[in-house]
């Protein structure tokens, strides 16, 4: 049996993740779940799951301790900023769910790590912001990192089993992430200016969070997951390629040096690549539809049209020029996407900003966690600038 803590039990991974679990209650058992602001889907997941920790937002923390109480529930509800971090290194807990969106949830993703588990990663933004501490963390303290991203775990799933992080000893050549193009693939530019979050929001195949459906909407999701793929598997800027293909049926392919190519395919349902990981080395039941590849018809490939998408050039720029580059990448597109979300930016304002923060930031060295969050915290505040100067 094994223990987890789910980090963003409310969102969407988090669903799936529960989901997941909920079909094996003879394999899984939940230690804990966080939810930040939503309390009530909170309730009914501790409900449902009954963990021993269950951590929220202070200002909904004691009604739902109030509430739980009342269902004759024992689950002890944390909000302290601390609280995080203490769920993620529980020493009862084999499995931690990492999927809280952006910054917040480096420092918990971490105490998973420093205490040694089986991290499943859907937070890339850790990888982007602190991938050389990261990764350094990771076989430190013996901890077990799988990729929770579609596109990174069809890679993890196509490479050798034995894989141990040499490209060349391997004989692959190059990686290929997918790119569903997200609702804007073929709408006109001139429309952009106009582009509502809503509509933004609306991706045409995946059921994510409001943010990173906007981040997919400008590529910037396939610039982080670039950036991603880069400390996961130890490969180049040059060896990594992102291909538009609208179906999402092919989530990501390996090509070897001597002209193979395996992908990994399958049904555009997170649940595929969390029951992967939750049961790894094992496969499990995920709940998901099998392929039907006669009813497919057809899969179309693009390259990505770089006019459209500026995010992803962004994304490449700062993964080259490395130091805080991506640091700054990711903090000023976390602004950014959230002034779109109020009304407060317009939709191609998103890769202005960041391009604006990215030449307003110097260069500089990573040496530890403090100089880290220190940049991300600097960047903000150059992006916020950003966004009062393009003010009316």
């Amino acid at each position: 049996m094994k223990k987890l803590t789910v980090l963003g039990a409310t969102g969407s991974i988090g669903a799936s993740t529960l989901d997941v679990v909920a079909r094996h209650p003879d394999r899984f058992e939940v230690a804990a779940l966080t939810g930040n602001s939503r309390a009530d889907l909170l309730y009914e997941q501790c409900l449902r799951h009954r963990p021993r920790y269950a951590v929220v937002g202070a200002e909904g923390a004691a009604a739902l301790a109030a509430r739980l109480r009342g269902a004759g529930l024992a689950t002890e509800v944390l909000a302290d900023p601390q609280a995080l971090e203490f769920v993620a290194a529980l020493p009862e807990v084999d499995t931690v769910m990492a999927a809280i969106v952006g910054a917040a949830g480096l420092m918990p993703t971490l105490a998973a790590v420093r205490a040694g588990k089986r991290v499943l990663l859907a937070n890339k933004e850790a990888l982007v912001m602190a991938g050389a501490l990261f990764m350094a963390a990771v076989k430190a303290h013996g901890a077990t990192l799988l990729p929770i991203d579609s596109e990174h775990n069809a890679v993890f799933q196509s490479l050798p089993a034995n894989y141990a992080g040499d490209p060349a000893a391997a004989g692959i050549r190059h990686v290929v992430l997918t790119a569903s193009g997200g609702p804007f693939r073929s709408v006109p530019l001139e429309r952009f200016a106009t582009v509502t979050p809503a509509e933004a929001c609306a991706h045409p195949n995946w059921s994510m969070g409001r943010k990173i459906s906007v981040d997919s909407a400008t590529l910037m999701n396939k610039g982080l997951e670039v950036i991603e793929a880069h400390w996961l598997f130890d490969l180049a800027p040059d060896q990594i390629e992102v291909v538009v293909h609208p179906q999402s049926v092919i989530h990501s392919l390996v090509q070897y040096v001597d002209g193979s190519v395996i992908a990994e395919l399958g049904n555009p349902d997170m649940r595929t690549p969390i029951a992967h990981a939750l049961a790894w080395p094992e496969r499990i039941a995920a709940g998901v539809a099998p392929l039907d590849l006669p009813g497919l018809a057809r899969l179309d490939f693009e390259r990505p049209d770089g006019t459209r998408f500026p995010c992803l050039a962004l994304a490449y720029r700062a993964l080259r020029e490395g130091g805080n580059a991506a640091t700054v990448l990711n903090a000023a597109n976390e602004v950014a996407v959230a002034a779109f979300l109020a009304g407060k930016l317009p939709f191609p304002g998103i890769a202005a900003v960041i391009a604006a923060t990215l030449d307003a930031v110097p260069g500089a060295k990573l040496p530890d966690l403090a100089a880290i969050l220190a940049v991300d915290a600097a960047a903000r505040r150059i992006a916020s600038d950003q966004l009062v100067r393009r003010q009316p």
